[in-house]
């Protein structure tokens, strides 16, 4: 039994006639009739009965009839798995700490859907990328900077804090204050210098990588947190958000790309869906 032998059957079972079924196959009548003479023979079963006007499928050609099409069915998607197959393109992109959550998500899924075959390996910012998404500081020589974000940095207040009962919060309240310290991030390098110029201590309780941990702490009453005002972090109802009124602290997000590799399709996509996601940040 074959494939060919199959689709003859098929071919005849759907026409309802041999000599239909050997033209819609684009074969000789005597042709297509002996294969289905020599499936019958190897099956020790007659498939169809002959008439004067075509032929009706039997029993067993009704029965064979099912399993003859999931097999054809699933050879063609077979064959098209790999004539319509892929090549894989690797793409790694840096990314930093702390560049929210929700949107960082959004645009990887925009960027991924516009690529065949993308395999996206995120690595650390200071690894070698094909892009990196970053704030200006980090920038290497020859790389261009799209700007996607820009970001202002507040204080994430436990609920019910009493300083969540104010409009903004002072540095000079933060005196002995209950501080969550998050490192990397260029907001605190700012912000503590600051505080110690001007003889502000306040009460680190811990020293956090990411946000979410920050938050997570936040919002268990342990302390406060710098933190970027995403639209994310508003929502939350276990943490309150308060401006710094004598403060400004500012962060740009942004994809850094070698400007030799400029040309490359999925960089071009990559930054296609930057300006897209900058043009709706704004």
């Amino acid at each position: 039994m074959d494939l060919r032998q199959l689709q003859y059957f098929v071919a005849v079972y759907e026409q309802g006639s041999i000599s239909a079924a050997a033209r819609a196959c684009h074969v000789a009548q005597p042709s297509l009739s002996k294969a289905l003479q020599q499936l019958e023979d190897e099956l020790q079963v007659q498939l169809f009965q002959r008439q004067s006007r075509g032929v009706t499928p039997t029993e067993d050609g009704e029965r064979l009839y099912g399993h003859a099409g999931r097999m054809l069915s699933q050879m063609q998607s077979l064959r098209a798995s790999f004539r319509h197959s892929v090549t894989r393109v690797q793409f790694r992109l840096g990314l930093i700490r702390a560049l929210g959550v929700e949107r960082m998500s959004q645009l990887l899924r925009d960027f991924t859907a516009g690529v065949d075959g993308l395999e996206l390996h995120l690595v650390e910012p200071e690894d070698d990328a094909d892009a990196r998404i970053i704030t200006p500081r980090m920038l290497k020589a020859g790389e261009q900077f799209l700007p996607i974000w820009h970001d202002r940095f507040v204080l994430a207040l436990p609920a019910g804090h009493p300083l969540a009962l104010q409009d903004h919060v002072t540095l000079a309240q933060m005196q002995a204050l209950a501080l969550i310290k998050r490192t990397p991030c260029e907001a605190w390098s700012v912000f503590y210098p600051e505080l110690i110029r001007q003889g502000i201590q306040p009460d680190i309780r811990a020293d956090i990588h990411t946000i979410e941990y920050a938050l997570g702490l936040v919002s268990a009453g342990v302390g406060c947190a710098l933190v970027p005002d995403l639209e994310s972090l508003r929502e939350r109802q276990d943490v309150t958000l308060r401006p710094l009124s004598d403060l400004n602290l500012e962060r740009t997000i942004g994809m850094a790309y070698p400007r030799s590799q400029a040309e490359s399709s999925p960089l071009q996509w990559l930054q296609q869906v930057c300006r897209q996601t900058a043009t709706q940040a704004n």
